[in-house]
Formats: structure tokens, sequence, C-alpha cells
């Protein structure tokens, strides 16, 4: 009798094993197929075209970020099949013109990252834990894009935020979570050119960094500076911390004079170290790779 009571209880932990797997499979193909659906809804305004930097002279905005980062535990050969990932996505991207009522979607531009393409195994962050991915370390992509266009008269009209704080603020020279996540196809960054004048798109990885810069066919009429407001760690319960914030947008006119100042976005994030750490090499959960 206990047998079969033990035997029924396994089939029951199978079954909704299964069902949960199946969720996830399903939840996966119908948010691959609204994406596609979107997409092809605004095929138009998506399509970009690669275009000569000459009629861009007006440097609006630049940035640039190491490709390589010390990840103790970390196979270092993922970052450097990282650099090829971002290398491969950059030549997508690098060029593309967004012009009046224009949309830049990054995986409408880029495409799925499968090894048939090209792309190699790279750092991926999944659920707060460090894995293995063909692909991995595209998000250093769109962080980099997004920070960039938070410079412009560009509006981002979707942005997904990191779940997960990862890492440490020592060498921190942005606001915490002023970056944007990505998985394809669901999480995408979209940019919209709701100005007047058109704006081209370089990016490339040179020299271990990944560049990028934002440039115009008319000269900037405002400057901007993005700032954290409202920080805070909560501790939620023993041993799990919360980190949030407020990012701002001060919007100055070319003498400096402050025009506006405007919400860009709140942000909400499971810390995956002890607050407050040192100096010193930052170490990640890991899972096998």
């Amino acid at each position: 009798m206990q047998g079969g009571w033990q035997d029924t209880r396994g089939a029951v932990a199978a079954t909704a094993h299964l069902a949960t797997a199946a969720r996830s499979t399903a939840g996966a193909a119908v948010r691959r197929i609204r994406r596609e659906v979107d997409w092809q809804r605004r095929r138009s305004a998506l399509q970009l075209r690669v275009e000569a930097p000459e009629l861009f002279e007006h440097l609006v905005a630049q940035h640039a970020s190491p490709t390589r980062r010390v990840l103790a535990g970390v196979d270092a050969a993922l970052q450097v099949s990282k650099e090829t990932n971002l290398a491969l996505a950059a030549d997508r991207l690098d060029g593309r013109v967004l012009r009046p009522g224009q949309r830049l979607s990054f995986w409408f531009q880029v495409g799925r990252p499968t090894a048939r393409r090209g792309y190699l195994p790279g750092v991926v962050l999944s659920q707060g834990r460090v894995i293995s991915g063909v692909g991995g370390g595209l998000c250093q992509l769109t962080n980099l894009l997004y920070w960039m266009t938070l410079h412009t008269p560009l509006t981002v009209v979707e942005r997904w935020r990191h779940s997960y704080d990862v890492f440490p603020d020592s060498g921190r020279t942005l606001p915490f979570a002023s970056g944007a996540t990505c998985a394809w196809p669901s999480l995408d960054l979209q940019i919209e050119n709701r100005t007047a004048h058109a704006f081209r798109l370089s990016v490339a990885v040179v020299d271990q960094e990944l560049r990028g810069s934002w440039s115009s066919d008319a000269a900037p009429l405002h400057r901007y500076r993005v700032y954290e407001a409202a920080h805070r760690i909560a501790n939620d319960s023993p041993g799990v911390h919360t980190r949030h914030n407020v990012l701002r947008r001060t919007v100055l006119d070319l003498d400096g004079l402050e025009i506006a100042d405007e919400l860009v976005a709140e942000n909400h994030a499971l810390m995956m170290y002890e607050p407050f750490l040192g100096a010193g090499p930052v170490r990640l959960p890991l899972d096998p790779v």
C-alpha cells in the first residue's frame, strides 16, 4: 500500500514536470509568434538602409565598453567567443540609418544568433547564473545601444531591464541598471525616431572594445545627462537582497541651461552578491558549462 502511494506521488510529480515543460515550450512559441506578427505589422518602418557616413557629420552620442572582463571561475575562452558574437551582430547594425518615423528593432536587424550563422558559445546570464550559450554576450551590445540612445532625442519604445544584479560596483562607471537585456526574440530593444532628422548608427568591435555612436544630418540642439535617483538596497529575507533605483535624464540646451528633467526607467534587481563588497575579481554563481 505504501509503495503504491509513493508510485502515485511519483507519477503526479512527473506529470506536473511535463506540464511545466509544455507550458514553457508553448509560451516561447507564443512569444515568437507575437513578435513576428508585430514585425510584419511594422515591416516598412523597420527596414533600415545602410548609408555612407558623409551625410551624417554631426556626432550626437558615443560610448565604448571593454569586451573582456575578469570573471572568476569562468572560462576565458567564452570572453573571446563573445567578441566574435558581438562583431557578427554589430556588422548587421553598423551604418543603419534611422529616418523620421522609422524604428530600430535589435532582433529584426540582427536575426537569430545560431551556430549556422557563425555564432559561438559565450557567457549567458540566466536566472542570475552563468551558463554557456550560443550567441552569448549580446546583451553588451543592447546595453551600449540603450545607453547611447538616452543621450539623443531618439525615443526608446521597448526596453527590458535586467532582473538580476550580478556585478558589484567596483569599477562601475555608469549608473546601476542603465543597460538593456535581450533574448531572442521576445526581449527586444526598439528605438523610434520621432524627430525631423535622420540618425546613423555606427558600431564595431575594435581592440577589445565595443564602440558605438549615433550621428545625425543636423547639429544637435540639446545635451543630456542621465543620473540615478532613489537608490536603495532592501533586505527582503536572510541572505536575500534586492536593489532598486530610478534613472532620470536632464535635458540641457547648448549653453548648459536645464530645459527638462525626465523619468527614464525604474529598476528592481535581485542581488547575486553580498552588498558592499570591496574591490576584487567578480565571482559569480556558476552552472556547468
